[in-house]
């Protein structure tokens, strides 16, 4: 027979111990509450905004597998990792004195910066220590903008010049020498406004893999681009509203987001494997965005660093991350 809760023993004659007595249910009691003594205390949730040091102008950030973000500083190209379960962080890297703009980790613990007018350059995200840097320009103005990793190269937008240029990856993630950076000019749909303004800015792989996606700021189109040719078609997102500011851009599975800058929000795209269409599925709006350029993910949330472009930077400027659900 099955215990049925009672206590009292139902054997009849000399008093038998029952499987659960008095001595065992003090056992167990006593277990349990040891076991809530040591039980750690419930987590407090990560934090929805991340301090950045003041002054430090960010523009571009990145999450790895771990729980932390990396960003760039466009007044000294310093980077920064901060840690999203608490928001504390530390420079891990004291910049050259010139912009570091997009970047993207990969698994390797490597850094791609991009650096404006000064191409880009490689960093440990360990050490700190700088890899390599890449003159990217064969034309002026030049503005190396932002940058996105596939399994065989590293492709950065330009933002005065109708090219991307791409850093091959060797085999097993060699970096490549100066002279093999791959200048691929943009044509197809691509046209090119006047100079100053931003054109290629936001870059992110198709969800199959087979071609890139470049979101051209000032005529709020979204590209689909043939890596191996550089024809480009404008991407059909149904009557979704032009991506004016079209900033940093995010893959997740088939859902892209596109982060507006001056609009402070962030559109949300489901699209076709081949990237070729998207249907708009809704905005994300935040009362703490301010001017917020790039967008990474970790968990459940976004991350976006609030550039406050309509602020004049001074050291004491304040700077910060703000969280939203995904």
């Amino acid at each position: 027979m099955g215990y049925t809760g009672q206590l009292t023993d139902r054997t009849e004659g000399p008093h038998v111990p029952h499987p659960l007595s008095r001595r065992r249910l003090l056992t167990l009691g006593t277990a349990t509450l040891g076991a809530l003594a040591i039980a750690p205390h419930a987590q407090a949730a990560p934090p929805t905004s991340i301090a950045l040091p003041n002054g430090w102008q960010p523009e571009g950030i990145t999450i790895g597998a771990g729980p932390y973000a990396y960003l760039g500083s466009l007044a000294d190209g310093s980077l920064y990792r901060a840690d999203l379960r608490t928001g504390t962080g530390k420079v891990i890297s004291t910049g050259p004195g010139t912009p570091a703009v997009g970047l993207k980790l990969d698994a390797r613990g490597r850094l791609f910066v991009a650096a404006r007018s000064y191409g880009a350059r490689v960093v440990d995200a360990r050490s700190g220590e700088t890899l390599a840097t890449y003159a990217l320009a064969t034309a002026t103005p030049t503005f190396a903008n932002d940058v996105v990793l596939t399994p065989r190269a590293a492709w950065f937008t330009e933002s005065y010049q109708p090219v991307l240029y791409g850093l091959p990856l060797g085999r097993n993630g060699e970096l490549p020498d100066a002279a093999d950076v791959v200048r691929l000019p943009l044509t197809g749909d691509w046209a090119q406004t006047a100079d100053g303004a931003i054109n290629a800015n936001g870059i992110a792989r198709t969800p199959d893999g087979s071609a890139l996606l470049v979101v051209q700021a000032g005529v709020g189109l979204l590209h689909r681009v043939d890596p191996g040719t550089g024809v480009t078609t404008v991407v059909d997102l149904g009557d979704a509203a032009p991506l004016t500011n079209g900033d940093g851009l995010l893959l997740r599975g088939r859902t892209l987001y596109v982060v507006q800058n001056r609009q402070n929000a962030i559109d949300v795209f489901a699209l076709a494997p081949d990237g070729r269409t998207g249907v708009f599925r809704r905005r994300i709006t935040d009362p703490a965005f301010d001017v917020p350029t790039t967008v990474a993910a970790y968990g459940g949330r976004l991350y976006l660093p609030n550039a406050r472009f309509t602020t004049t930077p001074t050291s004491d400027t304040t700077y910060s991350v703000t969280a939203v659900d995904a």
